[in-house]
């Protein structure tokens, strides 16, 4: 394990778009995730008894019970991009443990990109449950004068998305490889071990805040 905390390497160039090691990362991370996913629905369609069709149905019940305690109600399509987004980030920062591998997430361009989608996500589910008209009308509420504050602060929570978990990953990922190069790498197993743990929950974090601003979209019809 090797201290980069902005460093990128290049691996390979595709003509005018360079290869890097996060892409790569990522690519190796999203791959696996369809495969798996692949494999619990084959046997969540052909051998619902079987312990990886559990797993399948308890990923799927989890996220759908934590969308319907956040939004009000059951919403699939909300479940499934938090809980992608969840296994997506937590799988990154589990890959960072590997000898030699440096997590996706912490990047701020990986981080970013997740943030924009959430960014995007939001109008999306606005607009869609609620119309156009009702959704940009909660721009202007309770005073259109109010209205550039709250595009600052759907741009600023975006912003912290991004950060809040690219320094978590980071720092996380510093203190442990400080403590190989220091230490060796028997000492700072418990460390690690925490890291592990920091990584599963700001997996959480981000898939529940997520989760939150666009409920807070869906909703916004109703008020």
């Amino acid at each position: 394990m090797h201290l980069r905390i902005f460093e990128d390497p290049v691996l390979l160039q595709l003509g005018p778009i360079p290869v890097t090691e996060t892409m790569i990362t990522s690519l190796i991370v999203t791959v696996a995730l369809i495969g798996f996913a692949a494999i619990l629905r084959l046997f969540a369609t052909s051998r619902p008894r079987h312990w990886m069709a559990l797993v399948a149905f308890t990923i799927v019940e989890t996220s759908d019970a934590l969308v319907a305690d956040i939004v009000g109600r059951r919403h699939s399509a909300v479940a499934t991009l938090a809980g992608s987004l969840f296994l997506f980030i937590a799988c990154c920062n589990f890959a960072g443990q590997l000898p030699g591998v440096h997590p996706a997430t912490g990047n701020l361009a990986t981080t970013a990109a997740l943030a924009v989608v959430v960014f995007l996500s939001v109008p999306i589910a606005g607009i869609h449950a609620n119309g156009f008209r009702n959704y940009v009308r909660r721009y202007f509420r309770p005073n259109p004068l109010l209205m550039p504050l709250h595009v600052i602060s759907e741009l600023s929570r975006t912003l912290a998305l991004a950060v809040r978990l690219f320094g978590n990953i980071m720092s996380g990922h510093l203190v442990v490889a400080l403590l190989v190069a220091l230490a060796g790498f028997l000492v700072p197993t418990p460390i690690m071990a925490l890291d592990l743990l920091i990584g599963l929950l700001q997996a959480y974090i981000f898939a529940i805040l997520s989760t939150v601003y666009i409920g807070a979209a869906i909703s916004a019809g109703e008020e």
